[in-house]
């Protein structure tokens, strides 16, 4: 476990000093040029031409306005991106198109087939980008927690979280969901992640038995992911800094797949030139992929450098909150000292952090006590300054952790010590349907 000593998470203060050294250059004048155009050309389909079904629905879009997170930017980009992906496929273009009537349409048809290869490019960079801050995120969190059972317990509730959601994903896609429905749930779980997140760090929902009483988890960490993605927090600067070029991006890839639609849906109509539609569209395609290619690398990069745990003297924090919930107790010269615990599942978890504060050593065991009232040894005894540790519960019952002075004639001990019981981590998914049963049952 990295050392998170003398640390305080990132402000929004150091963060805006921090992204002075990061300018992103101007997107080209061609974005907003090139979004006018295709905003002229679409507005003009409808009123030039007959509408048809479902078009109220473009017009609605054409007024829709990019939301102010980043990430939330960045999903509706992949979510476009898709459309006009389904759009450049050869089964959905207009059947003139398919059949290549003429030579304009043969060349029409090379250069739709070239525009998707360069759509899938595009796509798959907004991927690899969000995978990867998800990781440093993710790793980040891993780096600074204890590297025992609560790390273990951690990483398994995401990858089972993970798992469910990707079913989930699977499931709206072979009942023929549409890309909208689908990335309607995808952001609906980008959210339950930040929830997650904020849980962990408040130690409630599904963490609150992994953290809340647990030894050794930096409160430091807990602090980051509390605050991290709060509407005024730390991220609020990156979204002032960076948000209006993504912004920019977001509305340009609108304004491609309402133009690519109305043109597919009108192609034999339109009194326009064909070639000039194409190299409308053609060129639009190609700055929108430079630029948003271009602004992922540099948001990269500022995210890479970026640090999540400062110094606190370069936060300007005055001094560390410190609030560890430990008990001290003194252990007399032949005497001991005695914490039980109830344990109502298997597989729960026993945790320990002790140290003494005066004497040389104490002994320390574990035991299970029966039903007749006899211990049995669980943890052997030894002697120790100091020790963390946790066990896992093979039954339920009534454990006793024992701090032993018996052996010393005159000397006291000072003890400071933390325990606690731990049940089994339990899935999000279950607990939700327990949360809604009580509901059900109080009503």
């Amino acid at each position: 476990m990295a050392s998170t000593e003398g640390l305080v998470p990132i402000t929004r203060a150091y963060l805006a000093k921090f992204y002075d050294k990061y300018s992103f250059a101007p997107l080209s004048e061609d974005v907003d040029r090139l979004s006018n155009e295709l905003r002229k050309c679409y507005r003009s389909f409808l009123t030039e031409l007959p509408n048809r079904a479902g078009e109220e629905l473009l017009i609605s879009e054409m007024e829709w306005t990019p939301p102010h997170k980043i990430d939330e930017n960045l999903w509706r980009n992949r979510e476009q991106i898709e459309e006009i992906l389904f759009l450049l496929e050869k089964r959905n273009w207009p059947m003139k198109l398919k059949g290549h009537a003429t030579s304009a349409d043969t060349a029409i048809a090379t250069t739709v087939e070239r525009l998707d290869a360069e759509m899938h490019g595009i796509l798959t960079a907004v991927q690899s980008f969000q995978s990867a801050s998800t990781e440093k995120i993710f790793n980040m969190v891993v780096t600074y927690m204890p590297q025992d059972f609560r790390c273990s317990l951690f990483k398994q509730q995401r990858e089972r979280s993970e798992r469910r959601k990707q079913a989930e994903v699977d499931a709206v896609i072979s009942s023929g969901g549409s890309i909208r429905d689908k990335y309607s749930l995808l952001w609906k779980q980008q959210m339950e992640r930040r929830r997650q997140l904020a849980q962990l760090g408040s130690a409630s929902g599904v963490y609150k038995t992994l953290v809340k009483y647990l030894v050794g988890v930096p409160e430091v960490l807990l602090d980051f992911v509390r605050q991290i993605n709060d509407h005024h927090g730390p991220m609020e600067e990156q979204r002032q800094r960076y948000g209006p070029p993504l912004y920019q991006l977001t509305s340009m890839t609108i304004s491609i797949q309402i133009f690519l639609k109305m043109w597919w849906r009108h192609f034999d109509e339109v009194k326009l030139s064909k070639d000039d539609l194409l190299s409308l569209v053609e060129q639009s395609i190609h700055v929108y992929g430079s630029e948003f290619k271009r602004f992922l690398v540099f948001l990269g990069e500022v995210f890479e450098n970026s640090p999540f745990l400062i110094p606190a003297e370069e936060a300007g924090a005055a001094e560390l909150n410190q609030s560890d919930d430990f008990m001290e107790a003194v252990i007399p010269a032949g005497k001991t000292h005695e914490v039980r615990l109830t344990v109502d599942s298997v597989n729960s978890y026993i945790a320990w952090d002790f140290k003494l504060t005066s004497g040389k050593d104490v002994g320390f065991c574990l035991e299970l006590i029966s039903h007749s009232g006899e211990s049995n040894p669980i943890i052997p005894y030894q002697r120790y300054e100091s020790s963390q540790g946790n066990f896992c519960t093979p039954i339920a019952g009534i454990y006793k952790l024992v701090w032993d002075n018996s052996y010393s004639t005159f000397y006291k001990k000072s003890l400071r010590y933390k325990v606690d019981s731990i049940p089994p981590v339990i899935d999000t998914t279950q607990l939700d349907a327990s949360n809604e049963e009580t509901i059900l049952d109080a009503n």
